[in-house]
């Protein structure tokens, strides 16, 4: 017996391996409570954004000189301890990641939800109450993509600034792109439509943040709806005061 026993070979631990576990973050992640937080996160960052580029977008009511002068102050952030436009680089590198795990989490998110309730709402009222501020949602998520897309060929990179319009791009001169770009009626209306787009998706992020992070307390709802709402009418306002400024001849 024991010759038998000797004989055998090896036993391997193949069997009785425990798995590999993922990172803690990305373990959380994968959960619903992961991509909440997720989704909360990215949107502070990028309402931070939005507000303080409509805020310092309003130099454009002291005239060319100081908007072009802060556009120049933005290229220069920490030079020459670093390589001018390098911060700004990194900044938008950034906020192009929040976007990037925004819409991820928003996706996976509702692809969860929908395995979470295979059984469809039992009727029409049903479907509009529970699923009306989802799909404005995506409406208005890629209704602000798409806008976000044409701003940047308008007035980053110059692509679409001169089409339908006269004059050449000159990346340092901000205030004539911005007034050559609003000039076009086309253009004006879009900017206007995607950002009222943008306080719809604002004031409902605004709201769910709470939510998401667990500051969810019925004692508070005065006080969620009065931030949500006057966070998004304070950036749509300003941001539709740039459009309609030049198409009345304020600025130009």
């Amino acid at each position: 017996m024991a010759q038998v026993l000797n004989s055998r070979g090896p036993v391997t631990g193949t069997a009785t391996r425990a798995k590999k576990r993922r990172p803690f973050l990305l373990d959380l992640y994968s959960t619903a409570v992961g991509k909440k937080y997720v989704m909360a996160i990215t949107g502070i960052g990028m309402m931070g954004f939005v507000l303080f580029h409509m805020i310092g977008n309003l130099k454009m009511y002291q005239g060319a000189d100081d908007l072009n002068k802060y556009a120049e102050f933005l290229k220069k952030l920490l030079y020459p301890l670093a390589p001018k436009e390098a911060v700004l680089w990194i900044l938008r590198g950034g906020l192009i990641t929040m976007l990037v795990l925004h819409l991820h989490a928003a996706l996976t998110l509702t692809r969860l939800n929908r395995h979470a309730r295979p059984v469809k709402y039992q009727s029409a009222r049903d479907y509009q109450v529970a699923s009306f501020a989802s799909r404005s949602m995506r409406l208005s998520g890629l209704v602000v993509i798409a806008f976000l897309v044409w701003h940047l060929l308008d007035l980053t990179f110059g692509a679409v600034n001169t089409v339908g319009a006269d004059g050449e791009f000159v990346r340092a001169e901000v205030y004539d792109n911005v007034v050559r770009s609003f000039d076009r009626p086309v253009v004006a209306v879009f900017y206007i439509i995607a950002n009222v787009l943008l306080g719809i998706h604002l004031f409902h992020g605004s709201w769910s943040i709470f939510q998401s992070l667990g500051w969810n307390n019925p004692r508070f709802n005065k006080w969620r709806r009065a931030f949500a709402g006057g966070f998004a009418t304070v950036v749509v306002v300003g941001n539709i005061s740039f459009p309609v400024a030049v198409m009345a001849g304020i600025v130009g």
